[in-house]
């Protein structure tokens, strides 16, 4: 692997550890907006508007997918479940979100913060709820 592409790889990894969420495991979960993570931790490789346009989209080793045609791709119907998993990363799903993507589960939970499972899986699904709104239909 490149120093490029690892440098890519791991930068939205290292924002894991300065994030501006603030949730920790004794505050327990909270409202958190999508929007704000994917900013953080997606927009760097999917691009503002999930469009594969991120600034480092183009040192990656492969180009992160378009996240605006999800549903389209898959007969009108957003995949959530496939996509909560594909963000989770912990239960990879065959052929979505290989070793390229930062496993956001571990990332989240092993955070200097110690976000507890519910503020990991609350974080994720505010992710998954961002990309939805994505959708070209």
């Amino acid at each position: 692997m490149s120093q490029v592409c690892m440098l890519a790889c791991l930068a939205p990894v290292a924002l894991v550890f300065s994030a501006p969420a603030g949730l920790t495991q004794e505050r327990g979960p909270q409202q958190v907006a999508g929007s704000a993570v994917y900013k953080t931790y997606c927009g760097v490789c999917h691009g503002p508007v999930g469009k594969a346009d991120g600034p480092l989209a183009d040192s990656l080793r492969f180009r992160p997918p378009d996240l605006t045609l999800l549903a389209k791709k898959n007969g009108g119907a957003f995949p959530k479940d496939r996509v909560l998993r594909t963000v989770d990363g912990r239960k990879p799903v065959k052929g979505h979100g290989g070793p390229d993507m930062p496993v956001w589960g571990d990332a989240f939970q092993q955070s200097p913060d110690g976000y507890s499972e519910a503020v990991v899986r609350e974080k994720i699904e505010a992710v998954v709820a961002h990309v939805e709104t994505l959708q070209e239909r």
